[in-house]
């Protein structure tokens, strides 16, 4: 069976461009189809204070992967690209690359490892505008809020 994923993809060290372009190639590889990737933005860091900004993404695939070996098939990419350690308790670094799984179909999970969808992203602006230019209309299936809509909500940075 296949189901629709959402992701969002992120990366401040290195050459950034190379980085979410060989996540994505290793993701399409690794998890299924590409169905829609969105530009790459330039953004600040979030949670953290560095020198280095951001360059992001949103990108949808389509796989047959349960959500725990997803998540496993894209820790294992992060690692294979260079990323040693993943956020933990709030404390943001800099990183190599950052892949995080926004939404599975409409499926709300919450376990140890994973929750989707993912918990910060109606906070997050460097995850709302990548995801709204490709799936504007994708309701949070908690909210009940469209991604546009998300987005449209999030106070303004200053």
């Amino acid at each position: 069976m296949k189901h629709r994923v959402y992701f969002s993809l992120g990366t401040n060290l290195g050459d950034r461009t190379a980085n979410l372009d060989g996540a994505i190639a290793a993701m399409k590889d690794k998890i299924g189809a590409l169905v829609k990737c969105s530009y790459y933005i330039h953004t600040e860091p979030w949670g953290f204070s560095s020198d280095n900004n951001f360059l992001n993404a949103a990108a949808i695939f389509d796989t047959s992967l349960a959500p725990l070996p997803l998540l496993r098939i894209t820790q294992d990419i992060e690692r294979q690209l260079g990323r040693s350690a993943k956020s933990h308790d709030g404390l943001y670094s800099d990183r190599v690359i950052d892949i995080d799984i926004l939404f599975y179909d409409n499926l709300v999970l919450s376990t140890p490892e994973l929750t989707i969808p993912h918990p910060l992203m109606a906070q997050r602006d460097f995850v709302l505008r990548p995801l709204a230019e490709i799936a504007p209309r994708k309701k949070h299936p908690l909210l009940g809020k469209t991604v546009a809509r998300m987005l449209r909500e999030l106070p303004r940075q200053i």
